[in-house]
């Protein structure tokens, strides 16, 4: 049996490819969007995919099932309660997919979302028992999927499904049997996953706090409490998911004059400017958005990017060798956010943009340390930021920066307009992630000072500083 892991840092997805090597035929389970890696590896090891299946309808990344079915001819295979309506091979408890000696069993594994299963996979040329279990946004490393995606309604009812899957689908399973789910750290498919991408069931049996012995009615609290925000576009990707994502075939760098692009700037275009922010502080498209273009770029796109208007991307040197890989790595990250309307990126730099005539801007934001922060807070009435904590209401409740608003990341674009725009605004999260991207959404909104707390609250109490909860007096941290 061949076998391998697939992980995307940043959203923290992982994917997988089984296969036969006697038979030559293998499987691509829960496929990303760029599905040349698959490809390779089937190629590489002499092997056909034909069978291409989801442990889920996902709503946190857009699916490459129907771009590597459009590649391979392989059939996708998803629980008849996806409801989805691509070209597909409805699963259900209890089907079988044989791939030569490899044995797929597949277990309805329901609470995370209603057509959530397991994959059991048995190399039969080894033994008849399941040598691994690919468990999507079941059950994690340290945590379980988190039962309000499909709606926070039903997240209740969702949970009450979920104890009934871990004891009567899960906690059966040997211990031997290794653990391999569709997510690790970085994602928000869970509230407490763990960096490792592998496990065994005796390890989770004994070490996850989701699989201790607990009544239903206290299990369901502790599934729907401290949950993260929801991803973004959580309710667009899944709708892309159900209808069939679009196939992006091979990405092309399409290169966009400036007076090419002023058409589709009129038309609403956005400006994604993926050079270095130190370099974008000191020149930048007025109104564009600054990200930077690494592993963390699909958690941050979309918050920031409005999922309906045209992208125009700025990669930095036009001339430089790397544009082509930095644009579909770009292409990719967005992609799998469901961001798609790439119109091109920016084939002249700023001189050219100048030249015609066009606004620039500099600053907008600044990256502030715990220290600097304090002082702004500390300094003169007239320059003392209005702090916005965009972490989630459970977070803020455990502690904030005394005086701060909470605004979710996730209600920040519908709550601009109760922020003044010509005071400083001094942005603070967790560790300095989300207010980044948070940042950035403000400085393309014309907002004059925007502060990042880098360290966020998180720094901001190693340091010793005062928190402030909810009816309780400011507290030493």
């Amino acid at each position: 049996m061949y076998f391998e892991q697939y992980f995307i840092s940043g959203l923290g997805c992982a994917s997988y490819l089984v296969g036969d090597e006697g038979t030559a035929v293998a499987a691509v389970i829960d496929p990303d969007r760029d599905v040349r890696k698959y490809l390779d590896t089937a190629a590489a090891y002499g092997l056909t995919i034909t069978h291409i299946i989801e442990t889920h309808l996902h709503a946190d990344h857009v699916s490459g099932n129907t771009d590597l079915q459009a590649r391979t001819g392989a059939n996708i295979y998803i629980h008849e309660q996806a409801a989805a309506a691509f070209d597909h091979v409805p699963l259900q408890d209890g089907d079988v997919l044989d791939l030569g000696n490899v044995r797929i069993d597949v277990s309805h594994t329901p609470g995370h979302t209603p057509d959530s299963v397991t994959l059991l996979v048995t190399d039969m040329a080894r033994g008849k028992e399941p040598w691994m279990a690919l468990t999507g946004d079941t059950l994690f490393v340290g945590d379980i999927g988190r039962p309000d995606l499909v709606g926070a309604d039903a997240a209740r009812g969702l949970a009450s499904r979920m104890y009934d899957t871990l004891q009567h689908k899960i906690l059966p399973l040997s211990d031997g049997v290794m653990i391999f789910p569709g997510h690790g750290a970085g994602s928000l498919c869970g509230k407490a996953l763990a960096p490792v991408r592998s496990s065994s069931m005796g390890f989770e049996r004994h070490n996850n706090p989701a699989l201790f012995p607990l009544a239903r009615e206290a299990f369901i609290e502790f599934a729907v409490a401290g949950l993260p925000e929801q991803p973004a576009n959580a309710a667009r990707i899944k709708g892309a998911n159900r209808r069939g994502p679009s196939v992006l075939g091979e990405i092309t760098p399409v290169a966009i004059t400036v007076e090419e692009s002023l058409d589709t700037f009129r038309s609403g275009a956005q400006l994604l400017d993926l050079r270095p922010k130190e370099i974008y502080r000191l020149e930048h498209v007025a109104g564009s958005v600054q990200l930077d273009l690494d592993d963390q770029l699909s958690n941050r796109a979309g918050f920031v990017l409005h999922p309906d208007a045209p992208i125009v991307l700025q990669l930095g040197d036009p001339e430089a060798p790397d544009v082509p890989a930095r644009y579909r790595q770009a292409i990719y990250a967005l992609a799998r956010i469901g961001l798609e309307r790439v119109a091109g990126y920016l084939s002249e730099g700023l001189d050219v943009w100048k030249a015609y005539g066009l606004p620039v801007a500099s600053g907008d934001l600044r990256e502030i340390t715990i220290s600097e922060f304090k002082l702004l807070l500390d300094g003169p009435e007239a320059g003392r930021p209005a702090v916005i904590d965009v972490r989630e209401p459970w977070e803020f409740a455990q502690g904030h920066v005394p005086g701060a608003r909470l605004v979710p990341l996730g209600r920040l674009g519908e709550l601009l307009q109760e922020l003044d725009p010509e005071r400083p605004v001094a942005l603070i999260c967790q560790t300095g992630s989300r207010s980044r991207s948070a940042a950035a959404l403000l400085g393309s909104r014309g907002y004059t000072t925007v502060y990042n707390v880098t360290d966020g609250t998180q720094g901001w109490m190693r340091s010793g500083l005062p928190l402030e909860r909810p009816g309780e007096p400011i507290s030493g941290g």
